[in-house]
């Protein structure tokens, strides 16, 4: 088997283009670099790197040797981490990017468990309903809500999305509640925030629905506050209105209809390649959180 320590100083080498750079990382003379890794390509059979007097570069088989090699080195690290206990690993400051709303409910009242859990962190939490780039403005991590579009970054399903109509018993009182999906069409539907239709399903197949009313808003908060104060009905997601149906607040319509669409709860982070602990540690929290049954659906 290929000796661990050949693969490590080949990944310094090749993440730095220097041997004698990655000797001083590492704490070898640049000539026990060279030595060990013309050992890793004489038992690969192969070259790995190209050397000249002024620099290293890898060769087409290196570079792909090396991209497989960084999911072994990661893959150590991390047990390595669970069985020492690295919580010390687990330290700076996380900036996180998440919507408004399911910021407020859903991530901000669980912070103070997670940081008594982690003292060493800082959290730094951005709530915005505009997709922050990641890389560019600095962010370690960010919730999203929806499909990802992006796929130069890597998304882990946290929890699922289900959308319902709904409405308050104020308006159901005053302007009768539809027996048919057609119905909407004479009733008061209070568009998204970002003006998208209503794409439903049900037993009997998807149909398409686009809500018109005297108010249009890009803030799906208001939009909640409008459907609470009996302006109309509003397809809502259960993790912004689950507490208002239970507590009597608001009212399902046409409960054989749902929201279509795969949509999710998702933690997106730019590259599985040494993702930080302090990040892993922080999805993984909010996974268990969450989860395939989240607690909004039925519990408080």
């Amino acid at each position: 088997m290929t000796n661990l320590g050949d693969l490590e100083i080949f990944a310094k080498v090749a993440s730095t283009g220097s041997m004698s750079v990655a000797g001083r990382a590492l704490g070898y003379s640049p000539a026990v670099v060279s030595k060990r890794i013309m050992r890793l390509e004489n038992r690969l059979g192969t070259r790995l790197l190209q050397r000249t007097t002024r620099q290293v570069s890898m060769t087409e088989a290196g570079l792909g040797f090396y991209q497989r090699i960084l999911r072994v080195l990661e893959g150590l690290q991390e047990a390595e981490g669970f069985i020492s206990g690295q919580v010390d690993l687990a330290q700076g400051t996380l900036k996180v990017s998440a919507p408004t709303s399911f910021g407020r409910l859903h991530i901000a009242p669980h912070m103070a468990a997670f940081l008594n859990r982690y003292p060493s962190i800082s959290l730094n939490l951005i709530l915005t309903d505009e997709f922050s780039d990641l890389v560019g403005e600095g962010f370690d991590m960010a919730v999203r809500i929806g499909e990802l579009t992006d796929s130069t970054l890597v998304a882990k399903r946290l929890a699922p999305v289900r959308r319902i109509l709904c409405a308050s018993p104020k308006y159901v009182a005053n302007s009768g509640e539809p027996a048919a999906f057609e119905d909407l069409d004479g009733h008061c539907c209070l568009p998204t925030h970002n003006g998208e239709p209503w794409r439903m399903a049900s037993d009997s197949g998807k149909v398409i629905h686009r809500p018109s009313a005297s108010l249009a808003t890009n803030s799906s908060e208001v939009v909640r506050a409008a459907v609470l104060s009996g302006i109309g009905i509003a397809l809502r997601s259960t993790w912004e209105v689950g507490a208002d149906i239970r507590s009597g607040k608001l009212v399902q319509v046409l409960p054989e209809y749902e929201g279509a669409g795969d949509i999710s709860i998702a933690a997106v982070y730019p590259s599985r390649q040494f993702l930080p602990v302090k990040v892993r540690i922080f999805i993984d929290y909010l996974a268990e959180i969450f989860g395939e049954a989240p607690y909004w659906e039925n519990g408080p």
